[in-house]
């Protein structure tokens, strides 16, 4: 099996999977309607001088996408559950045509997660200009590196009863510290969370609400985290694989 058929089949398995495709990206979106459709007519959300379904979009764009990202690891358990990680071994797969394959799926699932919150955003009246969705896009992207190293090594690391937990409580703190919910303009949890990506990563999503793109602290910290987990998730790797 060479890299470009695997990574096919991989994206295809992923979007055949109907209860995974649905619940991973349908929960943002319900999430969205219900938070931010009760209060469409708030133009001035907690005085961010944005509405509340711009903030909303912004922030739950970050949730879903880290969410997307962060999931490649309940796949990856429970393929080394089923044993096909074992028979992948007596492939001709590279291990880096098996990362790029797992990166390239979580990504397509973060696209249409992104697609399809700013369709429903449109739907409650958000409206930017097309230069300023490009860049919260792109931005957005770039911070998403180190969720997907971060899935593939809980994949590795936890069996397939621990990682759903472990999953949601790790995405749901990450969203807290990140923003993702109210604003973090001071204290404790803004401190901490610009020691994190997810911080940054939302910060991404709110450039649609005038936030400043990052500066090089932004950079660093998203550089350095992915440095550090894509590391950890080729050790990951190499330990889970090594075993008899």
């Amino acid at each position: 099996m060479n890299g470009r058929l695997y990574t096919r089949y991989e994206i295809v398995r992923t979007f055949r999977n109907r209860r995974f495709f649905v619940l991973s990206l349908g929960f943002p979106l319900i999430l969205y309607f219900v938070i931010a459709g009760s209060q469409a007519g708030d133009k001035d959300f907690s005085g961010t001088g944005v509405s509340a379904a711009l903030f909303y979009m912004a922030g739950l764009v970050s949730f879903g996408t880290m969410s997307s990202m962060i999931s490649t690891g309940a796949r990856i358990a429970g393929e080394r559950q089923a044993g096909w990680t074992r028979q992948l071994r007596i492939t001709p797969l590279t291990s880096g045509s098996y990362f790029r394959a797992k990166v390239l799926t979580a990504y397509a699932m973060a696209g249409l997660t992104i697609a399809s919150l700013y369709i429903a955003g449109a739907i409650l009246g958000v409206s930017l200009p097309a230069g300023q969705w490009l860049e919260m896009t792109g931005l957005i992207l770039v911070g998403l590196l180190p969720f997907a190293a971060l899935g593939i090594a809980m994949g590795h690391l936890l069996n397939v009863d621990s990682i759903g937990p472990a999953m949601g409580g790790l995405v749901g703190l990450l969203a807290l510290v990140g923003g993702t919910w109210f604003p973090v303009a001071h204290g404790f949890l803004h401190d901490l969370g610009q020691c994190l990506p997810s911080y940054w990563l939302a910060r991404a999503g709110h450039l649609g609400t005038g936030a400043a793109p990052w500066g090089a602290t932004g950079w660093l910290i998203i550089a350095g985290w992915t440095v550090v987990l894509t590391a950890l998730a080729g050790w990951a790797y190499r330990r889970d694989t090594n075993r008899v």
